[in-house]
């Protein structure tokens, strides 16, 4: 990363520091786990009945949409990131909030693509990542019916991907690929066309799309 903070002037990475200085945490909250809590590392328990999940649900919902309250922008939170660990992922694609239990990949795309990931779990990193263009994937719906998503889009296989991963107990640095793969997210920010020229794909968000973009 040397030569890369040697392109930016001192007045940019004063703001930096000044940054981090005044929210060390952009995505802190009370309840979202992080980096570093064992529950983070677990591969979360098949839920056997939807119907009993409803405390479970409540919860993760109340704090993906707190979250897309706040900050304008957040698609997707998987249960071990509340501390919850069973299969459970709360989505937003800009309808509402639902629910995907038990998420299994059938199919994913030879094609890949390489993007700048983030996570509510990790709020002061980006991570480069690779991910498969598209995937098909089968769940259970909060009526216990299987659902199939064949093909999905870029934006939300991406998305999908993420969110397994946690359900797993695997984080994006886990997935960091290539040299200077993980960097301060203040400095993403500060500099996002440079970053962003180095990767295939970026995030669309769901709500203000003039919003510092979430993969999550």
């Amino acid at each position: 990363m040397g030569i890369i903070f040697s392109v930016f002037s001192r007045k940019r990475r004063r703001r930096i520091k000044e940054s981090k200085s005044a929210s060390s945490a952009p995505f802190s909250s009370g309840v979202v786990k992080r980096f570093g809590d064992p529950v983070l590392r677990q591969k979360a328990a098949f839920v056997e009945d939807v119907t009993t999940a409803k405390a479970d649900c409540d919860l993760l919902g109340g704090q993906l949409e707190e979250f897309r309250k706040k900050h304008g922008f957040g698609r997707g939170m998987s249960a071990p990131q509340v501390g919850v660990s069973k299969r459970i992922i709360a989505l937003n694609l800009g309808s509402g909030t639902f629910f995907v239990f038990n998420p299994e990949i059938t199919d994913r795309s030879s094609e890949t693509f390489t993007m700048w990931d983030d996570c509510m779990s990790l709020p002061s990193v980006m991570v480069r990542v690779k991910r498969h263009k598209s995937i098909s994937l089968r769940y259970t719906d909060e009526k216990g019916d299987s659902v199939h998503w064949k093909k999905l889009d870029a934006a939300i296989s991406e998305l999908l991907q993420h969110e397994i991963d946690h359900l797993d107990g695997v984080l994006m640095t886990d997935r960091a690929y290539g040299e200077d793969s993980i960097i301060d997210r203040e400095l993403y920010l500060l500099n996002r066309e440079f970053f962003d020229s180095q990767v295939d794909y970026k995030i669309v968000p769901t709500i203000n799309k003039t919003a510092n973009s979430s993969s999550e």
